[in-house]
């Protein structure tokens, strides 16, 4: 017990470990932030129904790429709550699959360009150097390029051109991986700048000096001192992608080169729907709203966490 809790027990005063209320005030002060609370319930709320998929497919009794010609466009009802779509397929359904595709890519995504842009900004900040001004000369040219333009153009390579065979090239599930893999490849240099500069601050900390003088090697340093002490801003910058993610996989997918059918997405579902806007406008609609939702839902999200974990508030 230290003598901070000895004196507090002496004194009748209860007392909590540090880490313990430094997590309770990091709450409250998310609490405090209203806009962020409601979207954390929002996206909470829409992650279930989309987990939820195949047991609303299970009450209804329909899959959400059975095509029904004869019941095209058709208005909603008790076994379709949404209507159909211009191939009678039930949209409700289509919905909540889409969002499993276009939630599980801004998640993944994220994550894998939160997870190179840390390493390279670890890398960067903690040996300096000719290493430093390399990663992040690298970091600027990435920014620099026009990154919609570009993302289209690695979107349409055509990968049976580049060796893979045609049934796995033109595959629905490859599109998947390939939206993935290509945005992360662009999305991680907000991550890796703010890490190089919570690494400059770190490594001069006393603990760190601590452990260079007993012999500690660089990745131990690297992942066990500095990383959980510059975890805040990996997560509010990797929350705050979540959304810019979505969108860019939705713009692809608006465009043809992003998620290809069957599988649903709201970006490929937005795409069938520009040529029937004034004929079923709703099939327009709902993806649109979803996207939006979503996308605006973590930005808030990413503001709560950002001033929630603070450290300059923390401290005062």
């Amino acid at each position: 017990m230290s003598i901070r809790e000895v004196m507090a027990a002496e004194d009748g005063v209860e007392t909590m470990p540090r880490h313990e209320s430094m997590a309770r005030l990091t709450f409250a002060r998310f609490l405090e932030h209203r806009m962020a609370v409601a979207s954390a319930v929002l996206l909470f709320v829409l992650v279930v129904l989309v987990a939820a998929a195949p047991l609303f497919a299970g009450a209804l009794g329909l899959d959400p790429n059975d095509v029904d010609l004869l019941n095209r466009f058709a208005p909603p009802s008790a076994d379709h709550p949404l209507g159909t779509d211009e191939l009678g397929r039930d949209v409700l359904l289509r919905l909540l699959y889409g969002g499993r595709v276009s939630l599980i890519v801004g998640l993944v995504t994220a994550l894998i360009a939160g997870l190179i842009g840390t390493v390279i900004g670890l890398f960067a900040g903690y040996f300096g150097g000719w290493l430093d001004a390399l990663l992040m000369r690298i970091t600027d040219s990435v920014i620099a390029l026009p990154l919609l333009p570009l993302l289209i153009v690695m979107a349409a390579v055509d990968l049976g051109k580049l060796g893979l065979p045609p049934d796995l090239a033109t595959s629905p599930e490859t599109s998947l991986y390939r939206i993935v893999l290509i945005i992360a490849l662009v999305g991680w240099t907000t991550v890796a700048r703010l890490v190089r500069g919570a690494t400059l601050s770190l490594r001069e900390r006393e603990y760190v000096l601590a452990a260079v003088s007993q012999g500690a090697g660089s990745l131990r340093i690297m992942f066990g001192h500095i990383l959980p002490n510059a975890i805040s801003p990996i997560i509010v910058a990797t929350t705050l992608s979540v959304g810019t993610i979505i969108l860019l996989e939705s713009v692809l997918s608006f465009l043809g080169l992003g998620i290809q059918p069957p599988i649903a997405s709201w970006g490929n579902m937005l795409n069938n729907a520009q040529e029937l806007i004034y004929e079923a406008p709703a099939l327009a609609f709902y993806p649109g709203v979803l996207i939006f939702l979503t996308v605006i839902a973590f930005n808030f999200l990413g503001d709560g966490l950002q001033d929630a974990l603070d450290p300059k508030a923390l401290r005062r």
